[in-house]
């Protein structure tokens, strides 16, 4: 069977979800793609924020890139500061190649970019539409779904791709397990609309040692803030007027991941095969590198080499943003001083900003071969 015609369902309509139907679709194929939900993420629900060079030169094919780099802001420094001393101020502007390490976009846009591509291919996705099954000959899944006036479908499908968050249907269905952690340290958000623009060229993590207050663009006019302080919010020094409270929500961050990203013909995507730490940006980012890396395999007659790739770059991120999270989270006086000490010296090693830089960029993870000249 020609690879262009072979039947692949994706669960999850999310940023990694439409990425490889997008993805997909301009190599050829013609996916479905459902979701649970009645459509994309709430405009006023920033949820995700950051994108990645890695993202953008990923999305670039597409013309996505070009559709984000109109929308998004440039985070052009990244501070981290500690009772008005400063102990890191990168440059994310020194970055080889098209693009600055990264960019702030809320998630509800970037979903809304992605089908707008994605509609180009006449594939529009099929909400409310909750996968119940996965079952038979996983070479060959068999898979139920129940629509939103109640009815079902049962059909086979040669590929089905789980890209439905971290309670993944599909995942629990083929019976892979989820093992990991959660922090005992709770974090909180709030965006903030304010009444005249603001700067909104970087990203800041103010540690108050215990506890950190974050603080990050959405757009020109509305900041996030992120805290493991429950009463984070009176302690924000707000750099304009208040118009609204926009958004807020609160999570426990869990360290999770899969391992193995695929059984038979079951393919795993991001969040339902990987959940870290926001700390450093890298959850959206690192799903729509596993869309991008699957649908090229799938075209290529690859895809079983799909879990053998990706695994390696999944730990890498893990491990990363544990330790980062570990960093600024830490209650330890004499740990908080070594860090506080430590911080600055290091940044003034070429080598080590220089990682630090590919971090935040995403270009610490294989680079993709179907794409000329990526890093």
């Amino acid at each position: 069977m020609a690879s262009g015609h072979r039947s692949i369902l994706i669960a999850g309509a999310g940023a990694t979800g439409l990425t490889a139907a997008l993805e997909l679709a301009r190599r050829g194929h013609l996916p479905r793609i459902v979701d649970s939900d009645t459509g994309p993420v709430a405009l006023a629900e920033s949820r995700a924020l950051g994108v990645n060079a890695r993202t953008l030169t990923l999305l670039s094919p597409s013309r996505v890139t070009d559709a984000i780099l109109q929308e998004a802001q440039q985070l052009a420094r990244f501070r981290v500061t500690s009772k008005g001393r400063k102990l890191v101020d990168l440059d994310t502007t020194k970055l080889p190649g098209p693009y600055g390490a990264i960019y702030a976009l809320a998630q509800g846009h970037t979903e809304r970019l992605l089908l707008g591509k994605l509609s180009d291919y006449e594939i529009v996705p099929e909400w409310q539409t909750v996968v119940e099954t996965v079952a038979g000959d996983l070479s060959k899944p068999r898979v139920t779904m129940r629509k939103a006036d109640g009815s079902t479908e049962t059909a086979e499908f040669d590929i089905v791709i789980g890209a439905d968050g971290s309670h993944s249907a599909v995942r629990k269905a083929v019976g892979i397990d989820f093992p990991g952690e959660a922090l005992e340290t709770s974090f909180y958000l709030a965006d903030f609309r304010y009444a005249v623009p603001i700067d909104a060229g970087f990203a800041e993590i103010n540690l108050v040692d215990p506890g950190i207050i974050g603080r990050l663009p959405v757009t020109r006019d509305v900041l996030r803030y992120i805290s493991t302080l429950p009463d984070f919010e009176r302690r924000i020094q707000h750099p304009a007027p208040v118009v609204e409270r926009v958004w807020a929500s609160d999570f426990r961050v869990h360290f999770r991941h899969v391992d193995r990203m695929a059984k038979g013909n079951v393919f795993l995507a991001g969040d339902a095969a990987h959940i870290h730490s926001p700390a450093g940006a890298r959850g959206m980012n690192l799903g729509i590198e596993d869309a991008c890396w699957l649908a090229w395999l799938i075209s290529e007659g690859r895809e079983k080499e799909y879990a053998a790739l990706r695994i390696p770059a999944v730990q890498t991120v893990l491990k990363q943003t544990y330790r980062l999270t570990s960093l600024i989270t830490m209650s330890n006086r004499v740990a908080i001083a070594i860090r506080n000490l430590a911080a600055p010296l290091m940044l003034r090693i070429p080598a080590f900003s220089q990682n630090l830089l590919r971090s935040v960029s995403g270009y610490d993870t294989q680079s993709p071969p179907w794409i000329d000249g990526a890093l």
